[in-house]
């Protein structure tokens, strides 16, 4: 038995764009908290998976600068133990989708990370590391955090300097222009 909650207070215009774009039945949470009791990153979190489908349901807007977007690893664990099926999931990738759309500004690196490794699918199909890294330091001014693995990565070839872009790019341009003209379409 699923119940859903209604009311003028909750299930507002933000609401129901953010199920409507991420396809959850955000309504039908009954806040039991067992999404976040088995959720693997709730505990580096700002915001707990159950407190982020009740940010929603209270039309609290804030929720698209909340780290918890970029820090869910999708791992479906929520929706698993959620008795009325709420997949915290699809509601954090509706989440992203309207959060980078609004521009809205992230404490977290990972929309430039996305921005950075779709272009480069878009244009090699396929990741080439070592650019993707350069762009990401640069772009996040995160210059030197992490340059002391940049040996044992070269050593172990994990970070090849040289690889050819993948044949098709024509296919992949048709592909990603089909993708943005149903996101257009989308009602």
């Amino acid at each position: 038995m699923t119940v859903t909650l209604s009311g003028p207070e909750i299930a507002g215009d933000f609401a129901a764009a953010v199920e409507q774009e991420s396809h959850a039945n955000l309504m039908a949470c009954l806040q039991c908290k067992k999404c976040t009791s088995g959720c693997p990153v709730a505990a580096l979190a700002d915001l707990k998976p159950h407190e982020m489908v009740r940010k929603v349901q209270f039309g609290q807007r804030d929720v698209l600068s909340s780290k918890m977007l970029w820090q869910c690893t999708s791992c479906l664990t929520c929706a698993t133990r959620c008795p009325q099926k709420v997949s915290v999931a699809a509601l954090n990738d509706g989440l992203r989708r309207m959060s980078v759309a609004a521009q809205t500004p992230s404490k977290s690196a990972a929309p430039t990370f996305n921005r950075i490794f779709m272009k480069a699918v878009r244009k090699r199909g396929r990741m080439h590391e070592a650019l993707l890294m350069a762009a990401f330091k640069l772009r996040t001014l995160r210059l030197f955090d992490d340059m002391g693995k940049l040996p044992m990565m070269l050593g172990k070839g994990k970070l090849p300097l040289w690889s050819a872009a993948a044949p098709g790019r024509r296919e992949r341009e048709r592909l990603f222009a089909r993708a943005a003209q149903m996101k257009e379409t989308k009602p």
